[in-house]
């Protein structure tokens, strides 16, 4: 990672004429890579009559301006209902509230669906710049000041984490905000990496209330926490910190939960919203378990929908339970580096109702220990993107998914050592493209390159969750600059 290009226009600038440079340029120039990949298309593009991800996210910023919060959750559910926290549907207000100032016609109550205008557009994909660059882009700063006290590899680990490839074809392709749950989930990290326990718990259940798929990261902050406050030497003072946490998680969530807080059914209801488990096992064709096991035995054939419910809860708990008891046991920077790579990854592989998308969870704090695991995390990103190209195909972005995975490689020279290892992972990733491109499937099997990615994918993304639980128990770097144990400030 330190002898790639990056490393070394990096080393270039580092004099006193032209050291001031660097963050400006770790910073717009992931930026203009955004900007460039949000001239592609994006989810539902002029594809009547739903549309897709994009109409989901300009409908809301219509319902939350044109409708009261009590029915929010409620109107017309089967034009893409809201579906995510109460600080999604904040953020959707603002973002509306801004363009009617603009165009009123933008998001028009009903009049408005399916509207695509290159004004608006514009104003859509500047929306999601705009909240990265506020919330994510300074709480990866935040993360290498902290982690990173020698400037060069500060500036690379931030300049790579801000090129992540997945993040952008998603966010910026795609067209999502998954960088301000991540952000926020950052900030809560970063929070506890100072022992700032309150605060970076207030960021948590910001990021929960924005997204309920932070919850992968839930049981790691859960025991992480638990840990520093049994693990205090006055006992006295790990109670005072247990209650302060309880109370400012308690008044997070009723502060978000303001507007429904008075009525049980409009509570339940986001509940029903916010965890949809009619729909299944999993989406589409995603690359865990569930959805590999598929190719053998058609679990949502044989089970009932509450068997698959329990067996997805068994299976997830029996994966994370040994990896945040030994967090819990002895917290320290290490451990909760490790803890939260594992959690997420096991919530990826093993949870219920996964989406393609949801591999950017576990993406986060692997790339959060990049400098100290660069083999895996090269793998594990090659893999996610992999992994991503049947719904980015679909959605016209081939061009960018190529251009942006390679430009990351490219940009980290990433190869070291297990060359072989690696090579023999790209080798089956590249046959599986050529194989696509060049060879049509069966008639009688038309999703047949679909499931091989995801069925290949999984495979990987299993090995890379022993290997990094193996590093959590066993061996492990030194990950997120200390192997100390944290007691409370």
């Amino acid at each position: 990672m330190e002898q790639g290009p990056a490393a070394r226009w990096l080393q270039l600038l580092t004099t006193p004429q032209t050291a001031w440079t660097i963050p400006l340029i770790c910073t717009l120039f992931p930026l203009l890579i955004r900007w460039i990949v949000s001239l592609n298309p994006y989810s539902g593009f002029n594809t009547p009559p739903m549309y897709g991800d994009y109409e989901a996210q300009r409908h809301w910023m219509e319902i939350t301006n044109g409708l009261p919060p009590s029915k929010w959750y409620t109107y017309d559910l089967d034009w893409w209902g809201l579906d995510y926290p109460p600080l999604t549907a904040f953020h959707s207000w603002l973002c509306g509230y801004i363009g009617l100032l603009i165009n009123p016609s933008w998001f028009a109550l009903d009049a408005s669906r399916g509207y695509e205008s290159p004004n608006s557009k514009f104003f859509m994909r500047a929306t999601v710049a705009v909240s990265e660059a506020l919330i994510y882009i300074p709480a990866v700063w935040c993360f290498g000041r902290i982690v990173y006290p020698e400037q060069q590899k500060k500036y690379l680990v931030v300049l790579l984490i801000l090129m992540q490839p997945g993040l952008i074809i998603i966010d910026h392709g795609h067209f999502q905000f998954n960088s301000v749950m991540l952000g926020l989930a950052l900030w809560a990290i970063n929070c506890y990496l100072i022992k700032y326990y309150v605060l970076g718990s207030v960021f948590f259940c910001l990021a929960l209330g924005f997204k309920q798929m932070a919850l992968y990261y839930a049981p790691s902050v859960f025991g992480f926490l638990l840990g520093v406050c049994i693990s205090t030497p006055k006992k006295l003072d790990g109670m005072l910190l247990f209650v302060k946490l309880g109370v400012t998680v308690i008044a997070t969530f009723a502060l978000m939960l303001y507007p429904w807080i008075t009525s049980v059914e409009d509570l339940l209801q986001i509940v029903h919203r916010v965890f949809p488990v009619a729909r299944g096992l999993y989406e589409d064709k995603v690359a865990n378990v569930w959805c590999a096991l598929n190719v053998v035995i058609k679990l949502r054939n044989v089970l009932s929908l509450q068997s698959t419910v329990r067996l997805s809860l068994c299976a997830t708990l029996a994966a994370i339970l040994p990896i945040n008891i030994h967090l819990g046991r002895a917290p320290s920077r290490k451990r909760f580096g490790y803890a939260l790579v594992n959690t997420s990854l096991a919530f990826f592989l093993f949870s219920f109702q996964v989406h393609e998308k949801s591999i950017l969870l576990p993406a986060l704090p692997i790339l959060l220990i990049m400098s100290e695991e660069p083999d895996a995390v090269e793998v594990f990103m090659n893999v996610a993107m992999f992994s991503m190209f049947p719904l980015l195909k679909r959605e016209g972005l081939s061009t960018p998914y190529f251009a942006v995975t390679f430009l990351w490689n490219w940009l980290g020279g990433l190869s070291g050592c297990r060359k072989s290892i690696k090579w023999a992972i790209y080798g089956s990733l590249l046959a599986w493209h050529a194989a696509e491109y060049y060879v049509a499937p069966p008639e009688q099997w038309p999703d047949l390159y679909t499931v091989l990615n995801a069925a290949i994918s999984c495979g990987y993304f299993v090995l890379i969750f022993v290997y990094f639980t193996y590093q959590q128990f066993v061996a492990g770097q030194t990950v997120f600059g200390a192997a100390t144990k944290l007691k409370s400030a």
